[in-house]
């Protein structure tokens, strides 16, 4: 007997039904207390001073980070504000590696059966298969163009391309852009939610390594162009 819809996409179902939930529940906690995501922050900068549970608890924020939609940005400022730059850039790269490992998995549990290679030549398909067969180049050059951190972990997954390839090619492709935000993160010596008060040393270092991350992403978005073409 043929099963129907529902009974061959269950689990998916079940985990997408508790996704929705998990995201609804943190918006609905943000904004009956009217928080922004700097806000949410600011409420938990004292837990992640905490020694080593703060640690921890930084670490595991920003694993599941992007189940919740959570931006990564102000999580990262957060790290080097409390860590300072080496610290604050060690802990990041752990948990962002961690973070994008999640949501590579959870793309692959939902993309699962789906966009098989049938050797048709639509744009999706040449894409995907470009994917799959330039994993790490691509991966790569997504991290250095700064697309959208997480749609990148997902779709890597949802295509079911090569883990360890994904996986290395994130943790090299994100150092540029990590070093600059856990810089600014780290340039501020006091935030009371006013403005606050910036290490100009570290501040200065750390726009020169965006810069120099900017620069990158245009000469890879330009190698992007020509391979598309």
């Amino acid at each position: 007997m043929e099963k129907n819809f529902i009974q061959r996409n269950g689990q998916k179902i079940a985990a997408l039904l508790f996704w929705v939930g998990l995201v609804a529940l943190y918006q609905w906690y943000a904004a009956s207390n009217g928080l922004s995501p700097l806000q949410v922050v600011q409420q938990l900068l004292d837990f992640m001073k905490n020694g080593v549970w703060g640690v921890l608890i930084y670490i595991l924020l920003y694993a599941v980070r992007p189940l919740i939609l959570f931006p990564s940005t102000i999580l990262t400022l957060a790290g080097g504000f409390v860590f300072g730059p080496i610290l604050g850039v060690l802990y990041t790269i752990i948990a962002s590696n961690i973070s994008s490992t999640i949501a590579f998995y959870v793309g692959r549990f939902f993309g699962e059966g789906l966009l098989k290679d049938d050797g048709s030549d639509g744009w999706i398909q040449r894409y995907a298969r470009r994917m799959r067969e330039n994993s790490f180049e691509t991966v790569m050059t997504m991290r250095f163009i700064f697309l959208p951190y997480d749609a990148v972990s997902y779709l890597a997954g949802f295509l079911k391309i090569q883990y360890w390839a994904f996986i290395l090619a994130t943790a090299l492709g994100s150092i540029p852009g990590t070093i600059a935000f856990v810089g600014f993160g780290a340039s501020v010596e006091s935030f009371d939610g006013s403005i606050p008060k910036l290490n100009p040393v570290t501040l200065g270092f750390s726009v020169a390594i965006f810069i120099v991350s900017i620069v990158l992403s245009r000469m890879f978005k330009k190698k992007e162009a020509k391979s598309s073409e």
